[in-house]
């Protein structure tokens, strides 16, 4: 269904629209999900490109498919990339929406989990005392 409707929206609004990003965000998600997460590292650089150009660097969208992008890298133990990525999805989320923003720390909670992934307990604590 998610090929389907990205088909779709590419048909009626382009490949660039954020409609259609937003159905290559969602097909990225599902291909995560399922431990496909080659594709879905495709599917999401993807978006995170359209979504940069379309949308600009800081957008909350494009700081969503950062996130995205992030977690599957994480799956895929390639932490040290993972990292980078929570952090500009952290500080993009704190420039648009504040310290204290829902969004801004389930940011905070994703880098704590990627930094206990490497086994960087103490910042890791540092970062799950800031979300509480």
């Amino acid at each position: 269904m998610n090929r389907r409707a990205l088909e779709g929206r590419e048909k009626a609004l382009g490949a660039e629209h954020p409609y259609t990003l937003s159905s290559v965000n969602s097909l990225a998600s599902v291909l995560q999900g399922q431990g496909r997460y080659e594709e879905a590292e495709k599917m999401n650089r993807r978006a995170l490109e359209g979504r940069e150009k379309a949308l600009g660097a800081e957008h909350p969208y494009t700081l969503s498919s950062v996130s995205s992008l992030a977690s599957v890298l994480q799956g895929q133990g390639r932490y040290e990339e993972a990292e980078k990525m929570n952090r500009r999805a952290l500080e993009g989320r704190e420039k648009a929406l504040g310290a204290e923003h829902p969004y801004t720390l389930s940011s905070v909670n994703s880098l704590a989990s990627v930094l206990q992934d490497q086994g960087r307990y103490e910042e890791a604590e540092k970062m799950n005392r800031r979300v509480l």
